[in-house]
């Protein structure tokens, strides 16, 4: 594949790191630096696009790639409230997206885990649910796309919780989901049903961002030559 990366942050670099000794090519990279570059004509140098930027400006990058029919896998979180804007472009281009809140395989086997865990004790009313996310201090965002969406999982299969928050829950409807920074950690989520007599606790631990690397690269691979809007569970058969 030639692929483009869009956000050449340490993530952009782990990605081209990987794709290069994978044996693909990487002929743009784009940052702050040369951001107005990244037009319709240059993308089509490449077969896909892989974009981890800030949520101010993946919703722009995300439609040029559509223009210049280009598919495109979008790491970047907290920019899902312009999902449907997104989507009506996507099919206005005949285009291609692949978002998801976290690229790592073992994440989202995590997620599917915790979503029929959620069902199975949803008749277990003693349980209670709680969760916490850890990641590094450089992480802007809290809490991080993957608690927010292992937060809905539960929410989705769990009858008794009716919203998250990023706190301490004060009432039997919240779902508390506690946010931790500290330096070097690439990021670890814990869930935990706990009752008077025991607890129940799954949790997944990156060790590197390489993971979400790989992830991504697979998920560039994936999509090309598809049309619409997909996440990695299409990808993996979920």
């Amino acid at each position: 594949m030639k692929i483009a990366i869009i956000g050449y942050g340490k993530m952009g670099k782990t990605i081209e790191r990987l794709a290069i000794a994978q044996g693909h090519t990487v002929p743009l990279t784009f940052d702050l630096n040369n951001i107005e570059e990244l037009t319709p004509d240059n993308l089509q140098q490449v077969d896909v696009a892989i974009e981890f930027t800030t949520p101010s400006s993946a919703v722009s990058n995300i439609i040029k790639c559509f223009e210049a029919g280009i598919p495109v896998i979008v790491g970047t979180t907290a920019w899902h409230d312009d999902l449907p804007k997104v989507t009506a472009a996507c099919e206005k281009y005949n285009g291609t997206l692949l978002h998801a809140t976290n690229f790592s395989i073992g994440v989202n086997i995590f997620f599917a885990i915790n979503e029929q865990l959620a069902h199975m004790m949803d008749e277990f009313e003693v349980y209670n649910p709680t969760m916490e996310e850890i990641h590094h201090t450089q992480k802007l965002d809290a809490p991080s796309g993957t608690g927010i969406t292992l937060a809905e999982g539960i929410l989705s299969r769990l009858g008794r919780k009716d919203k998250w928050v990023n706190q301490a829950a004060t009432s039997s409807n919240e779902l508390a989901l506690v946010s931790k920074r500290i330096d070097k950690v690439p990021g670890t989520h814990i869930v935990t049903y706990s009752s008077p007599i025991d607890s129940i606790e799954i949790k997944h631990t990156a060790h590197s961002r390489e993971g979400f690397a790989v992830g991504a690269i697979q998920a560039a691979a994936w999509a090309i030559g598809k049309k619409g809007v997909f996440t990695v569970r299409d990808m993996l058969g979920f």
